[in-house]
């Protein structure tokens, strides 16, 4: 399928979707292949302060609209991403250099996502209870305009996180994508602004350091999310502390996959260890990045690890037999190979890898091994996100080292868990400092689980029910059936 795309892109504000001159946009690449695809403006603080009045005076109206339908919009926009998910697939392949069969899958939980909040809104209730003399009641209001901040490595489902939430709790957007992936969502832009009311949802284009600033310092935006570095996190995290707003922060994460012994399948954990190291081409938060084998299977598990990662296809992101593409762009190429050359000076072991590959017809792009390091839990490649396709390989003996190791990082977003044995399961997860434990299947993120972090990998969950509460607050109000008896001022 061959997408066309504009020549360039604006910003849509209160509904409309503007363009600019060259000479104030910045170049869409395809990183695996060099072609200048679009161009993008640079939007500046005057563009973020009339998206923000735009999602103001857009408020009143969405949020006296009912739950009902805000629900019906963002079930129509699930229809509209579903019929032009391959078009958005396509369209993101080229603009990040993920492998489109991978990014197909991102479609799918997307519009999964904006249907479960359309559906969870309906059930999601005041409450109250009788008091003396009347009844209090607890009701949920939206807070009014959110800045929602997004980076580049899964578009379609960092929006989905964002908008879906935010917009059916009766909210209004001004979204920023990263400058690195702004295409797919600028076209999702378009299918917005066909089913919503204007300003309901605004988007602004550009700078982290221009527009992503402007936006988390308005005074009139009443919330903010960001999910990306730990680093621009505490940023972000300081804004709103100083502003006194709320905010929801997924960041980085350097996550734990323990083996145990005890497997029954070695040949299907293999293949599940291997996917949740290097799949997104390793440039994910949740990746397993640590695999923790245990001595008395490690021989024959890191023989079939290590032919696991020979058989990943590496190619073009169009490919359709393609695991492993191109990384976002050069610099995050150089910076995987620093850490690899790194690890080997720090006494890692290579095991496999190593080396940027070459594919033809896409030369220009940095297409990375898929490597495996053997390492030790102190080393930096263990303790620092490399975002790339690195596995550092841990062997354990001592259930109680592992466990410390496990937990031995600043980061704690997810881990994985392989065993037979249902105690040595719950044991473990139970004591795991992470905000998801997958046991016998990484990343099984399913419709309605919480998503979020412990320590430096964020404050707050996606993905659930308890979204909803972040982009709402509690007015108490109590009704009373008549007047106390008097007795402060007696007559």
């Amino acid at each position: 399928m061959k997408v066309e795309l504009d020549k360039t892109y604006g910003p849509l504000i209160n509904g409309v979707l503007e363009t600019g001159g060259k000479e104030f946009c910045f170049a869409a690449v395809d990183p695996a292949t060099g072609n200048n695809l679009a161009y993008i403006r640079y939007c500046t603080e005057s563009d973020v302060d009339r998206a923000v009045a735009a999602a103001q005076n857009a408020f009143p109206a969405w949020r006296n609209l009912g739950q009902q339908q805000r629900a019906r919009l963002i079930n129509l926009l699930a229809d509209e991403i579903e019929r032009n998910s391959e078009r958005l697939a396509i369209i993101d392949a080229l603009d990040v250099g993920r492998c489109v069969s991978e990014v197909r899958k991102d479609y799918l939980t997307a519009v999964r996502h904006y249907r479960y909040f359309a559906s969870v809104v309906m059930a999601y209730e005041d409450s109250g209870r009788e008091i003396e003399g009347g009844y209090a009641i607890a009701r949920r209001e939206p807070l009014g305009v959110c800045g929602q901040i997004i980076p580049w490595n899964a578009p379609a489902i960092m929006a989905a996180f964002k908008l879906a939430p935010a917009l059916v709790a009766g909210n209004t957007v001004v979204l920023k994508p990263d400058e690195n992936a702004t295409l797919s969502t600028l076209e999702l832009a378009k299918l917005i602004n066909k089913i919503f009311p204007a300003g309901v949802m605004n988007m602004v284009t550009g700078l982290g350091e221009v527009v992503g600033a402007a936006l988390s310092e308005h005074p009139l935006v009443r919330k903010l999310s960001f999910t990306g570095s730990t680093e621009v996190g505490r940023i972000i995290a300081g804004v709103a502390a100083k502003r006194l707003v709320p905010s929801t922060l997924e960041l980085g994460g350097k996550s734990a996959n323990i083996v145990f012994p005890d497997i029954e399948d070695i040949d299907a954990v293999i293949d599940n260890a291997t996917f949740a190291a290097i799949h997104n081409n390793g440039q994910s938060c949740l990746a397993g990045t640590r695999l923790f084998v245990h001595a008395d299977i490690a021989d024959v598990f890191s023989e079939k690890l290590i032919a696991s990662f020979r058989r990943v296809k590496i190619g073009s992101p169009l490919a359709e037999d393609s695991r492993v593409s191109c990384l976002v762009n050069a610099r995050q190429g150089e910076r995987v190979l620093d850490y690899i050359k790194l690890g080997q000076e720090e006494g890692a072991e290579l095991l496999v890898g190593g080396a940027r590959a070459v594919v033809a017809g896409c030369e220009h792009g940095y297409f990375i091994q898929p490597t495996i390091l053997l390492a030790r839990n102190e080393m930096r490649i263990c303790q620092e996100e490399i975002f790339g396709p690195v596995l550092s390989l841990i062997i354990w003996d001592d259930y109680e080292t592992m466990i410390a190791q496990a937990n031995g990082t600043e980061y704690g977003l997810a881990s994985g868990i392989y065993t037979s044995n249902l105690k040595h399961a719950m044991e473990t997860a139970s004591r795991l400092e992470a905000g998801s434990v997958w046991i016998n299947r990484y990343s099984n993120i399913t419709d309605g689980t919480a998503f979020g972090g412990y320590k430096n990998s964020g404050i707050g969950r996606e993905f659930c029910r308890e979204a909803l509460n972040a982009y709402t607050q509690i007015k108490t109000i109590t009704v009373q059936a008549e007047l106390p008896d008097i007795w402060f001022s007696p007559l």
